[in-house]
């Protein structure tokens, strides 16, 4: 007969959390999710975002994910299959020149 499996429960003390986040250390986001990434090109700087909300040129992003990487910049250039397009819509993969190093899943917010 093969043995249960003991699952220890680890009981948290309430109002103790960090400053700055919640207990499980994730960091608050101001803005609305619009994007994750889907793909990096660390050779031209370019991030593929599939958008969940629309998105347009001169809009500020804040991209974040990982331990790092949290930053702001503001929206250049967008293409979309290669072609150059001033807003996109919830659905479209655009791409961006990205300021910093991001990997896929990060996320995306319109601040």
């Amino acid at each position: 007969m093969p043995k249960k499996a003991v699952v220890k429960k680890v009981a948290k003390k309430a109002g103790k959390e960090p400053a700055g986040g919640c207990c499980c250390g994730a960091k608050e986001v101001e803005g609305k999710l619009v994007g994750k990434v889907s793909h990096y090109f660390s050779n031209i700087e370019v991030a593929v975002i599939d958008l969940t909300a629309p998105l347009k040129e001169g809009d500020t992003i804040r991209v974040v994910g990982g331990q790092e990487t949290d930053f702001e910049q503001k929206i250049a250039s967008m293409q979309i299959d290669h072609k150059e397009v001033k807003s996109a819509k919830k659905g479209d993969s655009v791409g961006m020149k990205i300021n910093d190093k991001v990997h896929e899943g990060y996320k995306v917010y319109k601040v």
